[in-house]
């Protein structure tokens, strides 16, 4: 009898976490899709592909080089996001890593734990391109007060995985919700 209580509250008290966790979630707000997007392919038995160019003319010694390579199944995901100002995407991680082109406006990016944003888009120092790793817990948001930011991404992630995991913010007073 005992056992049985034991595995209840070890059930009940998980359930309050995941419910918890689930509501102090920051979701989205201002985001949204065209019709299009997302577009997904998957390659089913994942991707090894590799390239190499030479790029002067003369030497055959200046090689731009490219490899790409996952091991088992993988989902591309091509999406793109219009974001309003003010509009956030949440604290999030994703299970693999995204190539992210601003072509529009100014997106800030926010990593825990020190929540210092780096701007990004056309005519930003640090460029209108960046590479999100992956399993970083990151928000980014349109600081803009009348600019729609403009986003693509493409990101790789496990088959079947969801490309997003909502994260709560890891420290309200000094991170932007």
């Amino acid at each position: 009898m005992k056992a049985k209580l034991w595995w209840a509250l070890v059930v009940a008290l998980a359930g309050v976490a995941v419910y918890a966790g689930i509501g102090m979630a920051t979701p989205p707000q201002g985001v949204s899709n065209p019709t299009w997007s997302p577009v997904i392919g998957r390659f089913a038995d994942g991707i090894d592909a590799s390239a190499k160019t030479d790029v002067d003319s003369g030497k055959a010694t200046d090689f731009w080089q490219a490899r790409l390579n996952t091991k088992g199944a993988t989902d591309v995901q091509i999406l793109e996001n219009v974001i309003v100002p003010g509009g956030t995407f949440g604290w999030h991680m994703h299970p693999g890593p995204s190539l992210v082109i601003v072509r529009a406006g100014m997106l800030s990016v926010y990593h825990a734990p020190d929540c210092v944003p780096v701007d990004y888009g056309p005519g930003s120092p640090n460029g209108s391109t960046f590479i999100d790793q992956g399993h970083d817990l990151h928000m980014v948001r349109n600081n803009s007060t009348a600019v729609t930011v403009d986003a693509y991404v493409v990101s790789f992630i496990p088959a079947g995985f969801s490309r997003r995991i909502d994260e709560p913010n890891p420290d309200p007073a000094n991170c932007p919700g």
